[in-house]
């Protein structure tokens, strides 16, 4: 049986609000406070935004983010608590997560790469609506879709601004991606697909003069795109630690079952 893993030397992070940083002040008062690159463990204070600038930020270190709620959005934390938290750390669970790697190219022909851990959004910039061309591994699937936007969603994203456009909730170890349109016009019944984790997924800006498209990885916005390629990015893997009860998997699978 592996041993629980040492989480001795702890770096905190914690967003602007007040009640982050009074956080903040107690943890480090009685904990220490390392430099992130030396910690075996960055504890985030915050929401959920502060938790993807998190894995943002450690994405290339592979230092695992245990994050506690002291924010708006608290989806991806742990509750608050000063009380023994290196027992707590011991005896976390680990959730393992790969990002989306984003590849757009602006009307310019500049192109521009960006990490997501949530999801890939495209959004009209206008009041006319977006035409897109839908591809999946090179293969047209879709000449056109009208629509205020279209994402692709990985699992740990799928209960976040997917679910809020009705696209579906995934299982976190489940090798799949969500393709979940925004608002769509044409075709007026189409309500996304779910695709393999491996697959190749490309969009093309129709009239990108006429009608602007902008694309969102996470918290990294793009203007007047005219193309975007999208596929999992194996390189990065992003460790989330909960505790016992509370895993992403579990935080997942319960959101299916919320009236």
């Amino acid at each position: 049986m592996t041993s629980p893993r040492r989480y001795d030397r702890i770096a905190f992070v914690a967003s602007a609000g007040a009640e982050a940083q009074q956080a903040l002040g107690q943890l480090v008062e009685l904990y220490g406070d390392r430099d992130p690159k030396q910690a075996d463990v960055v504890v985030a204070l915050g929401g959920d935004g502060l938790m993807l600038q998190t894995l943002h930020q450690h994405m290339r270190t592979g230092t695992p983010i245990y994050g506690m709620h002291r924010g708006t959005v608290g989806f991806l934390m742990n509750e608050y608590s000063t009380l023994d938290l290196h027992a707590r750390l011991a005896a976390a669970r680990e959730s393992v997560i790969h990002p989306l790697l984003m590849r757009a190219t602006d009307v310019h022909g500049v192109v521009h790469l960006h990490h997501a851990i949530n999801e890939v959004s495209l959004f009209r910039q206008t009041y006319q609506a977006a035409r897109l061309r839908i591809l999946i591994d090179e293969r047209e699937r879709m000449a056109e879709l009208i629509a205020d936007g279209v994402l692709v969603a990985t699992p740990a994203g799928s209960t976040a601004y997917n679910l809020s456009v009705q696209g579906p909730i995934i299982p976190i170890n489940a090798p799949l991606l969500a393709l979940t349109p925004i608002s769509p016009f044409r075709p007026r019944r189409w309500r996304g697909a779910i695709l393999p984790d491996n697959a190749k997924v490309s969009f093309s800006v129709l009239e990108a003069a006429k009608r602007p498209v902008a694309v969102v990885a996470d918290q990294k916005e793009v203007r007047d795109i005219r193309e975007v390629h999208i596929a999992a990015c194996r390189k990065h893997q992003l460790t989330l630690l909960f505790d016992p009860g509370s895993s992403l998997e579990e935080r997942i699978f319960a959101e299916q079952f919320l009236a």
